[in-house]
């Protein structure tokens, strides 16, 4: 019998395992959690309440909104009229006519109000009888202003737009970052599924957690790009990127004075346009006619110019797929074409960025489109409730251990576990997505330099007890 003393657990030297990404993505995923959770909570929240006001509206401002359907139209010029005897200061700037169900709506200047707010009176389309007015920003009413204010800047204004950029510049990194160690952990059919046989605990929350975030994985990223296009940092790059590529949106010459195209036979009849000048509102109804005849229908905005030289447009803002976004410029005086931009000419990244707003505002497949949104925000308030509860069922219980919530993973350093080549491609990468949004390279850096500050530290201290971390097996 051999008196050899084999090793215990305890002598063994520390197991180490290759180069992986799995300790840098398993530590970035939680702290990036951990902060950027909170934000997340409010978008979902605010996205959530912000989805369904086109109902809201409805029912709140249904007076100014909605008609009764039924019997002829009025000319535009008498709504108009009627309209301005209401609001008799100011000047009119834009109008989008009713239909048999809605009011037109007709906004003015007004003294105390920037170029991007206007009075805007509501008028009966059959009869020309002013419904209401309320003050709006770029045509919401109040209350979808407010709802829009609370998901973009929790109404705190200019350091609120803050919070979503942040909550967008991270939401793409964990979403991409939980189905990488998902995949680690639950190959194949497994991931899409939680492990309901696993015992309760952190387990099954985890199940729940991942799976529930690879569903969603696809309409978080979607919603974190879109986010991204309008918001103030990384909102500027994208806008500049575009315009340098040549894909902006192109909008109609209104220049007066130079060339401009008869329109051949497109306007039907339309002498009497010369009834008004070009800045005259009476003018609208024969700018109308034209528009009509050239293919301009369904909701539009009519943008009155501002003198005598610069033309109508009429541009169609139905935002429910397929997009109808053509629009023509106007010569009232004449009735000539000055300008026409049709949607399907619009550069292809123009008609992208389109669409991803309409989607992103829960527009483009209308009802269908909100449920969507709603099951999105739903979606991701779980999945945050799970992370933070998986915190909190994994504290130390032990009398000698007992802790308020977990530790955080082990891998202080995780980055220098990162093959070279990964390091090689990863930190160009990085630099690049750092300047392009950066919301996201602030605090990448912040937590790489704290992480080795730490680690460093934590070897003057004498031997950590933290180890590379090896995928864990499936299930486990």
């Amino acid at each position: 019998m051999s008196t050899t003393a084999q090793p215990t657990a305890a002598s063994r030297p520390p197991r180490t395992a290759g180069r992986s990404f799995g300790p840098l993505l398993l530590r970035l995923h939680f702290y990036a959690g951990l902060f950027v959770a909170p934000f997340l909570l409010l978008a979902a929240l605010s996205g959530l309440l912000y989805v369904f006001t086109p109902q809201l509206e409805k029912a709140v401002y249904a007076h100014e909104l909605t008609v009764a359907p039924g019997g002829p139209m009025r000319p535009l010029s008498e709504q108009l009229a009627a309209a301005r005897a209401t609001h008799p200061g100011g000047a009119i700037v834009a109008v989008r006519p009713g239909s048999d169900e809605t009011t037109t709506q007709v906004d003015f200047t007004a003294p105390g109000l920037d170029d991007e707010h206007k009075q805007t009176v509501y008028v009966n389309p059959h009869n020309a009888r002013v419904t209401g007015q309320l003050t709006t920003w770029w045509a919401a009413t109040p209350l979808r202003t407010w709802f829009d204010d609370l998901h973009t800047n929790l109404q705190l204004g200019t350091v609120g737009y803050y919070y979503s950029e942040f909550a967008a510049s991270w939401l793409w990194v964990l979403a991409l970052g939980g189905v990488a160690l998902w995949w680690r952990r639950q190959r194949g059919k497994r991931m899409f599924r939680p492990d309901l046989a696993a015992k309760k605990g952190v387990r099954r929350t985890r199940g729940w957690h991942a799976s529930t975030g690879l569903w969603l994985s696809v309409g978080l990223l979607f919603l974190s790009a879109t986010g991204l296009t309008w918001s103030n940092l990384a909102g500027a790059n994208f806008g500049a990127a575009v315009d340098a590529l040549h894909g902006s949106r192109p909008a109609v010459s209104t220049e007066l004075g130079g060339t401009t195209s008869a329109g051949g036979g497109h306007h039907h009849g339309t002498a009497s346009a010369g009834a008004g000048t070009a800045s005259d509102p009476a003018a609208i109804d024969d700018v109308m006619r034209v528009a009509a005849a050239n293919g301009i229908d369904g909701p539009v905005t009519v943008t009155l110019p501002e003198d005598a030289h610069t033309a109508w447009t009429v541009m169609q803002e139905d935002g429910v797929w397929p997009l109808r976004r053509d629009s023509i410029a106007v010569d009232a005086s004449t009735g000539a074409i000055v300008d026409r931009i049709d949607f399907a000419d619009w550069p292809l990244m123009a008609k992208f960025t389109q669409w991803g707003i309409y989607a992103h505002m829960g527009d483009l497949f209308g009802l269908a489109n909100q449920i969507l949104l709603a099951a999105l925000a739903l979606g991701l308030l779980c999945v945050i409730v799970w992370g933070y509860r998986m915190w909190w069922q994994r504290r130390p219980t032990r009398t000698d251990r007992r802790a308020v919530v977990g530790a955080p993973p082990a891998g202080r350093g995780a980055w220098r576990q990162v093959p070279v080549w990964g390091i090689a491609v990863g930190v160009p990468v990085a630099l690049v997505l750092a300047l392009a949004i950066p919301l996201f390279g602030i605090p990448l850096a912040g937590f790489l330099l704290a992480d080795i500050a730490i680690g460093r530290f934590g070897r003057g201290a004498g031997p950590s007890a933290e180890v590379p971390v090896s995928p864990a097996p499936a299930g486990r």
